[in-house]
C-alpha cells in the first residue's frame, strides 16, 4: 500500500514539474487550452473593443463547440447581439470579470434544441434594450443538461433567462433590474432552480409554467428573492417571488423571500405542491397559496412575518382541495391589502382552508381578523384544526356554519387574547354566532368542538 501511495505521489509531482518546465510559448498557450478550453482572442475575439463582436464570438463558439471542447473568454467587455449555442457549447467566463453587453436583437444567447450546453462566470447586461414578447435575455428552446451557473444578468429588457422544454440547472446567479420575469421555465422536462439571488422585477420572481395540466417536478430551493413588482397590475398574475401554473411536482423550499407585491409562493392549478422551510417577510397578499383545480398541497415548516394573509388553501368550487398546513409560524399580519380599491374581507388572516386539510402544529400571533378560517359559505368539507397556537386576534378560528357547509373538527388548541371569541360561526366573511367554545353556546352539527385552551 506505501509503495503504491509513493508511486502516485511521484507521477502527480512529475506531472506538474512537466508543465513547469514547459517552453514559454507553449506555457502561454496551455492554461486556457488545456484547462478551461478554447481562448476566444485566438478567433480574432478582441475583450475590451468599442467593435461589435457577435461575428467574431459566433464563429468562436461554432469551432470550439465542433471541436467539444469549453470556449473560454478572457476578463473583458464584449459588445454583442444574438449569439446562438449549437450542441455542446459551453462559454466560460471570469465571474465578475467577462462581461456580455447587449446592443440589440431578439436576445443576446439562443440554443435551439441544443443538449449539454452551459453558461458559466459570465456577466449578461441588457443595457435595458427592450426585447419582443415572452423572450428573455438568455432564451434557451428545448435541450437536455443545459446549465447556466454563477452568472450575472442585468438589464434585460425582457426576461433574464427563459426556458421551454429544458432539463437541467439554473444556479448560482444573480439577477438585478429585470423588466419582466428573473427565470420563466416551460413544460420543464426536470430542472432545479437553485441559489440564486434575484433583486428587482417588474411581473415576477421565478415561473414555472405549463401549457397544460401536468407533471413537472422542478425543484426551486435555497434562492434569495426581494423586491418583486406587480408592474402589469392584476388580481394575482404578477409580483410573487415564485408562481407555479399547471405545473405538478414542484417542490419549493428553503428560499428566503422578501418585499413583494403579491405572494411570496402562489401555487396555481398546481397538483402535490410542496412548499416548506421558507422564510417569507413583507408581502402584501397571500404569502403561501394553493389555489384553483389542485389535488394536494403540503405547506409546512415555513415562517411568515408580514402579510395580508399568511397560507391560503382554496377554490373548492374549481376542485382545489386536499392539503396538510403544518408547523408554521405566521405574524404580524396586515389588515387590508394596500393593492386594491377596498378592503379585503379575508385579509389579516393567519389561515384560510376549504377542503379536506389537516391544519395542526401552526403558531398564529397578531392577526387582526381570524387565527384560522375553515370555508366559504357552503364550500367547506372534512378540515381539522387540531393543536394549534393562536394569540393575538380579533377571533381565534372561524367555520363556516351556513347550510350545505361540511364538517369541521375543531380541537386541543391554545387560543388566547380573542376578544370577538375563541371559535365563532360564520356566514361568508361575516360572524353570526357567539363564542362556540363557550358553556351553553349553539352547537352546530357538523362543527365538532372540544379540548381547546381559551385564555381572554
Amino acid at each position: 500500500m506505501e509503495l503504491s501511495r509513493r508511486h502516485l505521489i511521484g507521477a502527480s509531482t512529475a506531472g506538474v514539474a512537466g508543465a513547469l518546465a514547459m517552453p514559454l510559448d507553449a506555457a502561454r498557450a496551455a492554461p486556457l487550452t488545456a484547462l478551461l478550453g478554447r481562448d476566444a482572442t485566438q478567433y480574432g475575439v478582441r475583450p475590451g473593443s468599442s467593435e461589435d463582436q457577435t461575428r467574431a464570438l459566433q464563429r468562436a463558439i461554432d469551432e470550439a463547440s465542433r471541436g467539444r471542447m469549453p470556449l473560454a473568454l478572457p476578463p473583458g467587455v464584449y459588445r454583442t447581439g444574438l449569439l446562438r449555442l449549437p450542441d455542446g457549447a459551453q462559454l466560460i467566463g471570469v465571474r465578475g470579470a467577462t462581461k456580455l453587453v447587449f446592443t440589440g436583437g431578439a436576445s443576446a444567447i439562443q440554443s435551439d434544441g441544443a443538449d449539454a450546453i452551459g453558461l458559466t462566470g459570465i456577466t449578461f447586461e441588457g443595457a435595458g434594450i427592450p426585447l419582443p414578447t415572452r423572450r428573455g435575455l438568455i432564451h434557451l428552446l428545448g435541450g437536455r443538461d443545459v446549465r447556466i451557473t454563477d452568472c450575472e444578468i442585468t438589464g434585460s429588457g425582457g426576461s433574464g433567462i427563459w426556458l421551454e422544454q429544458v432539463s437541467g440547472e439554473i444556479a448560482g446567479n444573480i439577477f438585478t433590474n429585470i423588466a419582466v420575469t428573473a427565470v420563466v421555465s416551460l413544460d420543464a422536462k426536470g430542472l432545479s432552480v437553485s441559489r440564486n439571488t434575484i433583486a428587482g422585477t417588474n411581473d415576477n420572481g421565478i415561473e414555472i409554467l405549463r401549457t397544460a395540466i401536468g407533471d413537472d417536478g422542478t425543484i426551486v430551493a435555497d434562492n434569495r428573492i426581494e423586491d418583486i413588482k406587480a408592474g402589469p397590475g392584476g388580481s394575482g398574475q404578477y409580483g410573487n417571488a415564485i408562481n407555479a401554473f399547471r405545473a405538478a411536482n414542484v417542490i419549493v423550499r428553503g428560499n428566503r423571500i422578501r418585499n413583494c407585491d403579491y405572494s411570496a409562493v402562489r401555487g396555481n392549478s398546481a397538483s402535490n405542491i410542496h412548499i416548506s422551510g421558507n422564510s417569507v417577510s413583507d408581502v402584501r397578499e397571500v404569502a403561501l397559496y394553493s389555489e384553483f383545480s389542485f389535488e394536494a398541497a403540503v405547506i409546512a415548516n415555513n415562517t411568515v412575518d408580514g402579510a395580508a394573509v399568511g397560507v391560503s388553501v382554496c377554490n373548492f368550487n374549481e376542485g382545489g382541495r386536499l392539503a396538510v398546513v403544518q408547523g408554521n409560524i405566521i405574524r404580524n399580519l396586515i389588515p387590508k391589502r394596500p393593492i386594491g380599491t377596498a378592503p379585503d374581507d379575508d385579509a389579516g388572516i393567519g389561515i384560510y382552508v376549504e377542503a379536506d386539510t389537516s391544519v395542526t402544529g401552526n403558531v398564529i400571533e397578531n392577526a387582526p381578523s381570524y387565527g384560522i378560517v375553515a370555508g366559504w359559505g357552503k364550500y367547506l368539507r372534512d378540515v381539522a384544526i387540531t393543536g394549534n397556537v393562536i394569540r393575538k386576534a380579533l377571533a381565534g378560528i372561524g367555520v363556516s356554519v351556513v347550510p350545505g357547509a361540511g364538517a369541521a373538527l375543531v380541537n386541543n388548541n391554545m387560543i388566547s387574547e380573542t376578544p370577538r371569541g375563541a371559535v365563532v360561526g360564520l356566514d361568508h366573511a361575516r360572524a353570526v354566532t357567539s363564542d362556540l367554545s363557550a358553556d351553553g353556546a349553539q352547537r352546530f352539527t357538523q362543527v365538532m368542538i372540544g379540548g381547546n385552551a381559551v385564555r381572554q
